[in-house]
């Protein structure tokens, strides 16, 4: 990532290759102790705000590291991606004012559904990434966050259907299916796109339930199609409620995880007891679901969430934590400052710290 003058005063390029990708990194002894792993936020938990009130709210806890939602299921608060696009003194404008509030755009975010059987939502969504990827590399961001989609079954044009397992006899064939027809030839097509059209962006997927691409497997099965520019947004929050370690899927994908959202869940164990995960209330009142995503440390302990980091540290990375602040039981401000407590507490324990 490319850094104006001024911002660079602020920052150092320690130099470290990320395959095309470069990361800038804030000095050490910078906020959070020795830790390279710096906190960020993903600004859509602020929507009520508009971008001058994000800026300012952030440079007054000293948050530096942004990550701005620009299509797909954001409902993109803070930029007009169009004007973005079309307007060479709009990306400069915005850029100054990023950087004259001491912060950098890391990410952009445009999390959707690409696959989306109905082709008036997947085809919205599959231009949003096409935009934000073009974007990205016109503003000399190096990270896009987004999904894998989900997408029908045979005859099916309305609805996605999430293909976990044939647990049935009626779903046997339905994941080959999904992956032979739709995710392969479609994620093949974009990542060589990618590479031409937004050289040096990494398209980091978050494994999230509900698309194809979930989990370290899933991943790893669509890198049999996928570039390197293919890489992964590990939010640790998905992980836990399913029982997956983070810890074991950062070590298995190493350097493929290119981007990393700071989200805890809290579960209940007297609720999973009677009702298990896969229960149908979610989303609802986080007083009767079995679990729910909660500030960073309320969920799993601090221990927890510093050997994370540390394991983020071993496989490489010197990027970003970004808070994406889905705390039910708090307003926008109060659950992105309590993730940001967690995590500060959780960066003074790593071991990597």
């Amino acid at each position: 990532m490319r850094l104006d003058s001024d911002v660079n005063n602020r920052y150092k390029m320690l130099g470290r290759e990320f395959g095309t990708l470069q990361t800038p990194v804030a000095p050490r002894g910078w906020e959070c102790g020795d830790a390279c792993v710096r906190v960020g936020l993903f600004t859509d938990g602020l929507e009520h705000l508009d971008f001058a009130g994000v800026l300012a709210w952030c440079a007054e806890r000293k948050i530096r590291d942004l990550e701005l939602g620009v299509g797909g299921y954001s409902p993109v608060p803070h930029v007009d991606v169009p004007r973005l696009l079309a307007d060479p003194g709009a990306r400069a404008e915005l850029l100054d004012r990023v950087h004259g509030a001491g912060a950098a755009i890391v990410a952009l975010n445009v999390s959707g559904n690409p696959l989306h059987p109905d082709r008036r939502i997947g085809a919205v969504h599959d231009r949003h990434l096409r935009d934000s990827l073009r974007l990205a590399a016109l503003l000399d961001v190096d990270r896009v966050v987004a999904m894998s989609g989900c997408p029908g079954s045979p005859g099916n044009d309305a609805w996605p259907v999430f293909a976990g397992g044939a647990w049935l006899p009626d779903m046997e064939g339905l994941v080959d299916w999904q992956w032979e027809k739709r995710l392969w030839p479609h994620w093949r097509e974009l990542s060589e796109w990618a590479a031409r059209e937004a050289s040096g962006v990494a398209i980091c997927l978050e494994l999230h339930p509900g698309t194809s691409v979930y989990n370290a497997a899933s991943y790893l099965r669509l890198r049999e199609a996928a570039g390197d520019n293919v890489r992964v947004n590990l939010d640790p929050s998905h992980f836990w409620w399913q029982g997956i370690d983070p810890v074991r899927t950062i070590q298995e994908l190493g350097d493929a995880v290119a981007f990393v959202h700071g989200k805890d869940t809290l579960i209940h164990p007297d609720r999973v007891a009677l009702h298990g995960v896969l229960d149908f209330r979610w989303p609802g009142p986080p007083d009767t679901t079995p679990w729910h995503f909660c500030a960073v440390g309320e969920g799993r302990p601090e221990e927890e969430w510093a050997a994370l980091i540390d394991a983020l540290a071993a496989a490489g990375y010197d990027g970003v934590i970004s808070i994406e602040q889905e705390d039910p039981r708090y307003g926008p401000e109060e659950g992105v400052e309590r993730s940001l407590a967690g995590l500060h507490r959780a960066l003074a324990r790593a071991p990597a710290g």
